[in-house]
């Protein structure tokens, strides 16, 4: 991205997406809190959403685990949801390589599998 220059507040970071392989854009996050998580919100026709933790993220649909598998990024998936409540509330549809080794599940809430990424 010619010009690109992120901004370096720390109420903002910036993450490259990875979806169906292929990035789909760097863009700026707004963060919000959580409990010690970081809520990333990405307004789109649904909306991107990422409860991040420690040793990894939970994230809505438009992220793919095959991807994570490549980056060695511990990720569970839940589908159907709006807001970050939902999430926790949402079963776990999908899991990455790494996020099994920490013991998430298919079937897991998505509070349970970030208390397993903390």
């Amino acid at each position: 991205m010619v010009g690109y220059q992120p901004m370096t507040n720390n109420l903002h970071t910036t993450i490259e997406v990875l979806v169906n392989k292929t990035i789909l854009a760097c863009i700026l996050f707004s963060l919000s809190t959580f409990g010690f998580a970081e809520n990333l919100n990405y307004q789109l026709e649904k909306p991107l959403l990422i409860i991040k933790e420690e040793k990894g993220f939970l994230a809505c649909a438009y992220i793919n685990t095959k991807t994570c598998d490549k980056t060695g990024e511990a990720c569970a998936i839940v589908s159907g949801v709006s807001t970050h409540d939902d999430m926790l509330k949402a079963k776990v549809i999908a899991v990455s390589e790494p996020a099994a080794k920490l013991g998430v599940k298919v079937g897991d809430t998505g509070s349970d599998a970030l208390a397993k990424m903390k």
